[in-house]
């Protein structure tokens, strides 16, 4: 099924690469009108018709506060956010600082919260909306060297939850998405081939090998639309089977 979102507004973060570039390209072939946002000056290349672009660090609430009001001030309306931007961190426990700690959780956790709360404040005052948060695998299963991580996706997939149940009634559904390895470029500050480092877990998932960031942004499509319209507070696991294991 292919969705159409003409007459719709979403505003995508971390639309620089990987997921929320396919994500932001993605929903604007069907029609949207799409904010896409980034803390790189990267994000300025998707600047075309229908799409207008901002840097800003998710993790500040300015941030939040300037990308819901350009989806407002340019289109009038935010019907869809989808809070795609992150940071990850590979550390054993012990090694971790607390201000490593609060880095990722501030990126991950505070901005995803903070972009939730600008949109929904605006979805109130409108005819509801759908907000789509990018979680992981590790918000349900345990790997070692990521406890930041891990804990900033499962904060990602209980905010999710709540929001569906608090504003449910009010015509806002929250859904998240929870990817497997995907082959983009999240780790290039951590190892010399971000890419080729994620497809080498191919193996680890029962259908034989990482995801593509088209790959989830279909589904991010599909949570965004009409068509799952009885979905809300759904952690949606598009791992290739590896939480089946």
């Amino acid at each position: 099924m292919i969705q159409t979102f003409a007459n719709h507004v979403a505003l995508v973060t971390g639309a620089a690469r990987g997921i929320g570039r396919a994500t932001a390209l993605t929903l604007r072939s069907r029609g949207a009108r799409v904010v896409a946002t980034d803390v790189s000056e990267a994000v300025h290349e998707l600047k075309a018709q229908n799409i207008v672009t901002l840097t800003g660090d998710i993790a500040d609430e300015d941030t939040a506060i300037r990308s819901v009001g350009m989806a407002i001030e340019r289109f009038g309306a935010l019907d869809i956010l989808v809070n795609n931007a992150g940071r990850t961190m590979n550390r054993a426990l012990i090694d971790m600082s607390v201000a490593d700690w609060d880095d990722i959780m501030s990126v991950n956790a505070r901005g995803t919260f903070l972009h939730c709360r600008e949109a929904v404040r605006v979805m109130l005052s409108g005819q509801g909306g759908v907000i789509v948060n990018v979680a992981s695998i590790v918000a349900q299963v345990a790997m070692k060297d990521i406890s930041v991580y891990a804990a900033s996706k499962g904060a990602i997939a209980q905010l999710t939850k709540v929001i569906a149940v608090e504003y449910g009634a009010q015509g806002i559904r929250a859904n998240a998405v929870a990817p497997g390895v995907v082959e983009t470029d999240i780790l290039e500050d951590i190892v010399s081939d971000s890419r080729a480092t994620l497809a080498g877990y191919g193996s680890a998932h029962p259908i034989g090998r990482v995801g593509q960031p088209q790959e989830i942004a279909e589904i991010i499509a599909f949570l965004a639309s009409p068509a799952s319209a009885f979905i809300t507070g759904s952690i949606v696991m598009a791992d290739g089977g590896f939480t089946a294991l």
